[in-house]
């Protein structure tokens, strides 16, 4: 079967985002107020072919620790559904 997974991956809340930082001071002088604690992180999308959903699981959370999350510094969360 195949699966789709849907992983976001941000920067810790307690760490510091400069990205997200500089994007945010920046809001301000293209003339969009109102926005605050602004935070980049990224989106991957996979597909993969496992036995079961818990099998999916299992590949996603290895990719995740393995090499598409620095977990010193990165959270992740994702969605697995039927492809």
């Amino acid at each position: 079967m195949k699966f789709k997974a849907e992983i976001n991956v941000m920067p810790k809340k307690e760490l510091l985002d400069p990205q997200g930082k500089t994007v945010g001071k920046n809001m301000n002088n293209v003339g969009i107020s109102g926005i605050e604690n602004v935070r980049i992180g990224k989106r991957i999308e996979l597909l993969v072919e496992a036995d079961s959903k818990d099998a999916a699981k299992g590949k996603v959370e290895d990719a995740c620790t393995r090499i598409l999350s620095n977990q010193v510094m990165e959270f992740y969360e994702y969605i697995i559904t039927e492809a």
